[in-house]
Formats: C-alpha cells, structure tokens, sequence
C-alpha cells in the first residue's frame, strides 16, 4: 500500500454516525503499509471533515447498506411534524440499525492479515527472522521519495497467512517500544532447539524453555535485534506459526466486548493468575492452533500504558470498510480514518482506535488481493 498525499473527501460516504459523533481525529498512519512514527514528520496526515447531515434523504443510502427500507426511515408516528421528523427517525432507529450493523459483523469474513511495526536495520532484521526463527522473506519494497522500505515476512503466503510487515524509515535506528506492547507469539516444534539456534546466532535468550507457570506447555523468550518480545510456544505441526500478538489493555471486559462487537472476534479463552496479578483474554477469528489470535493482557491495577513509537497496527480484512467504520463508531471506537479508497491504488480502507487507543487498519479483502497480484 502506498501513502496517503491528499484528503479524498468525496469519497466519504455519509453515514448515521454523523448525528451522534463528532468528527474523527486525523490519523498519524492511515495506510496499512507505511507506518513511520508521527513525531518524525514522514507522514502526511490525513484530515477528515465530519459531514453534516442536514436533509433525511441524506440518511437513507445508510439504512439501504444494513438492509433496511426506505419506507421504514419515513414512517411516521401519527401527525407528527415535516420539522421534527428527522431527529425522531433517528432516535427510533438507533436500535434497530446497531443491531443490523452489529450482526452484519458476526458473518462478515474477517482474517488477521498482518501486524506492523518500526525497525532500525532492515537488513539485520531479515536476517535474524530468516536464520533464527524460520521466515520468509516474501516481499521488500523502498519508497526513496517518502524515505522509508517495507519488508514482508512470515511462514507462508500473504493471501492465505498472518504476516510481519516491517517498516525502516532513513536515518532512524532505534524507536522506543514502551510497556504497552508486550510480545508476538510463534508456535514451534521444538522450544529447546530453537533456542539453541537463535544463542548460536548471537540471539538474546530472556527466559530459558520450561513450562509455563501454572500450566504444561513447554515455552521460551527471546528479544530481537530491536528488542520486540517473542514467545515461543511448543506445538505440534500448525498452519500458522506467527500465532500471537500481545498487548495490554486497561480494562480487559471493556476491550472483550469491544472486540466482539466492533472487530466480530470471539473470546477463546480467559485465564486469571491471582498470583501472578494479571488475567488474558484470547481473541481471534478461528482457534488458536490453526489462526493467529489477540492475547489482551490485563494486570491488575494498571488502567492505562506508555505505547512508545515503535509499534503500529495490525491490519484485518474486511468486505466492507464502510460497515466496519460505522460499527466501529457505534461501540464506541474511535475511526481515525474515515472509509474510503486510497490515492493511486484504490484500495479501501478504514482506520480506527480501541478503547485503549491500540490501531487498526481494516483493507477491502478483494483489492488487498489485487494488490498482492
């Protein structure tokens, strides 16, 4: 995916949020692809104007989307007023239209396409995924004009796998990766031989394979070149080693219901650690040993964290940004990037915000696949 240069406000679609919102706050990042932190300035950012909704008619395209008629928008309650029949219609409606949105999410297809963040050596990165840890390099990509290079990687191919996209802007070696962040998650066969490759490739080992507390499988911690986090997870043959993206979230039963609702993820599983003082939640699209999952961290007592600049985003796709926008908007998220197709290559997209201010870009699942053509 490429930058976003200029506003597209035309094409915007009006929507029912319009009446309850105001408008959305600019996105440092609203590609899925080019993530240089917003403090460095490499990013132009993208403005979005909330639209005001001034005639009902305007409301209608909205209702037809989520499956409702015309003719309910403009059936009155008796002799109600021409005047006040636009603020009624969307009082009453408000049910009726969060409950479309949010089962239009329930069946919506939806996949975890990758995850995001910031090196300081491209090249020393590749290496030590490909060598330590078993990737593939998929794909690279250098943008000379805006300064930054993408490189993909991970265990299989694009349109069928969770992916790393890694993002090296000019000139920047090292980002601050804060205390919200906590680890990507990678399922092996082996945790005690891996572990050996990765010392013998001058890897930083943090926690020696052992099971983990309170349970029986065997798992290890690594840091890479850039000090992002790795769980390894002793697992037999799976579709999908790149299994886990972790992050801390201040309230773990606002951020479950915010993910079912707004994201169309299902609660896997919920652990609590008493004595350890902290509880996960695993969220995802499909079980944990066949898809990639959310592991929500909550440690008791911590309401909110420093996320520092280093992480990004994870992008999911989606059949429709527009949809996904509005249910965001009516759970409460914040869309940081109104819906709409990128300048040059058309791709559509939308970007938002969880409670706890983590992003997340949605991409139109048939054009992420023309572009991966």
């Amino acid at each position: 995916m490429v930058r976003i240069l200029q506003p597209m406000a035309s094409t915007i679609r009006p929507s029912l949020s319009s009446f309850k919102f105001p408008a959305s706050s600019p996105s440092s990042c609203p590609s899925t692809s080019c993530c240089p932190p917003p403090r460095l300035g490499l990013v132009v950012s993208y403005c979005p104007r909330g639209l005001s909704l001034t005639h009902l008619a305007s409301v209608v395209p909205q209702y037809r989307a989520f499956g409702l008629k015309a003719s309910r928008v403009f059936r009155g309650q008796g002799n109600v007023k021409a005047s006040r029949m636009p603020g009624n219609v969307a009082h009453a409606s408000t049910a009726a239209t969060q409950e479309n949105v949010l089962e239009w999410v329930k069946q919506d297809k939806r996949r975890m396409l990758h995850v995001v963040y910031r090196v300081g050596d491209l090249d020393r990165t590749i290496k030590f995924y490909t060598e330590c840890l078993g990737m593939k390099l998929l794909r690279k990509r250098d943008i000379p004009e805006e300064r930054y290079t993408n490189a993909f990687l991970g265990y299989g191919p694009e349109d069928s796998h969770f992916v790393i996209e890694l993002t090296y802007n000019y000139g920047v070696d090292k980002y601050d990766i804060g205390a919200g962040f906590g680890h990507f998650g990678i399922a092996v066969q082996d945790v005690a031989k891996t572990v050996e490759l990765i010392k013998a490739k001058g890897g930083k080992v943090t926690r020696e394979p052992g099971p983990v507390k309170g349970g029986s499988t065997i798992i290890a911690f690594i840091e890479d070149p850039d000090g992002y986090k790795f769980e390894l997870l002793e697992r037999g043959p799976t579709p999908e080693p790149l299994c886990q993206v972790m992050l801390r979230v201040g309230d773990l039963d606002r951020s479950i219901k915010f993910y079912e609702k707004a994201y169309g993820m299902e609660l896997l599983r919920m652990r609590d650690n008493p004595e350890y003082k902290y509880t996960i939640a695993m969220m995802g699209y499909g079980p944990e040993d066949k898809s990639a999952v959310m592991e929500l961290t909550y440690n008791y007592g911590v309401t909110e964290y420093e996320k520092g600049n280093a992480y990004a985003q994870i992008a999911i796709g989606t059949d429709d940004v527009y949809k996904t926008a509005e249910a965001v908007k009516l759970c409460g998220g914040k869309v940081t990037r109104e819906p709409g197709p990128l300048p040059g290559i058309n791709t559509k997209i939308t970007a938002c915000l969880d409670p706890d201010g983590w992003k997340t870009v949605f991409v139109d699942n048939i054009d992420f696949l023309k572009e991966l053509e």
